[in-house]
């Protein structure tokens, strides 16, 4: 199965999720994208749910704060994890969005929290424990995230980095077969 964990005020229907959905899809492959809560804990509660009732290995896919969330999963689960331009220390990222949001897709407004930003802390992983088990995808052209602290962040990882580019990873469609085959045997259960 692959785990695919959108990013802050995203969700299911987000331009990444709904290709690779598409893209599974035509290889018979399983695909799980969940609405993730904003609350860090329950977010990443929600995934351990998900993880523990997966019939097949799991492959975590995150892009931007869900990459923050399956680095946490990966290395709590022994799993391996797609990276895509991701937020490195959230706290410090998501601080100045405290206060009300709105989610892009489905318009729903919540409130990000300093409890929220203090759950994100906690969450961190201070060293990755088997980074060959992780590949980072970051285009330099991201406007919201530096790209130099996730390759230093994922050093030791499989390393895409490529010139241009924005925070969406505009190149994302060149890789969703790349994805796949580093998932390996984990989205082989037929749907």
């Amino acid at each position: 199965m692959i785990l695919y964990l959108h990013g802050f005020r995203s969700g299911p229907a987000s331009h990444k999720a709904q290709l690779l959905k598409a893209r599974l899809a035509e290889l018979g492959l399983r695909f799980v994208c969940p609405q993730l809560p904003p609350d860090p804990r329950a977010a990443v509660e929600l995934c351990e749910e998900l993880i523990a009732a997966s019939d097949t290995p799991v492959t975590l896919v995150g892009s931007s704060l869900g990459a923050y969330y399956a680095t946490c999963l990966a290395e709590r689960h022994g799993l391996q994890a797609v990276l895509v331009n991701p937020v490195v220390h959230a706290d410090v990222a998501l601080l100045d969005q405290v206060g009300p949001q709105t989610n892009l897709f489905s318009g729903e407004t919540f409130e990000f929290t300093r409890d929220h930003i203090a759950a994100l802390h906690v969450l961190e992983v201070p060293q990755l424990s088997r980074p060959e088990r992780y590949w980072l995808l970051v285009e330099r052209g991201d406007e919201l995230l530096d790209y130099r602290q996730a390759v230093a962040r994922y050093a030791g990882a499989r390393q895409t980095v490529l010139a241009g580019g924005d925070h969406s990873f505009t190149r994302w469609t060149d890789y969703l077969d790349e994805i796949v085959r580093f998932a390996g045997d984990t989205g082989r259960q037929r749907i």
